[in-house]
């Protein structure tokens, strides 16, 4: 495990009791570096969707508690949010509850002449995602999606 994920897991294990208590779900934690800032995101949840009081309540406690453990090195800004409307869905479990929903994927190389796809998500396993696009099942490789993604329907 790298450095970057052992810092991902041990903030996600820091930050399940507080999501907890405070009603709430992690989405995703991602610890990554920006035009040479660094940053610690987390991305929270819930039913009907997250306010700001929510962020701001989940950003306290978790701040509190990474000071507290002190166990990231480099400097670093604490960023708690709502996923978003057009959430990347990186997990098995973000694919899970987006069966159905339409759903936007670029590829890390050209397939039939393009890297982006739109589509409804039909299902997934270990090693291929099924979209359904213009009425046919479309199967991609897993690796060699870049990014799949809730597409905004406005």
């Amino acid at each position: 495990m790298s450095k970057k994920n052992d810092i991902e897991a041990k903030t996600e294990a820091i930050l399940k009791p507080i999501a907890d208590k405070c009603g709430v779900e992690i989405y995703d934690v991602e610890y990554v570096k920006e035009a040479g800032e660094w940053y610690l995101r987390a991305y929270i949840d819930k039913e009907g969707g997250v306010n700001i009081n929510d962020c701001v309540d989940v950003n306290h406690a978790l701040s509190d508690a990474l000071d507290e453990d002190d166990f990231i090195d480099e400097a670093y800004t604490l960023e708690v949010s709502s996923p978003g409307l057009g959430r990347q869905l990186k997990k098995d479990r973000h694919l899970e509850h987006s069966i159905g929903k339409e759903v936007e994927l670029k590829l890390f190389k050209p397939k039939d002449g393009t890297k982006e796809f739109a589509g409804i998500l039909k299902g997934f396993n270990e090693s291929t995602v099924t979209v359904t696009i213009n009425d046919t099942d479309e199967e991609f490789i897993r690796k060699e999606i870049s990014v799949i993604k809730l597409a905004l329907d406005f």
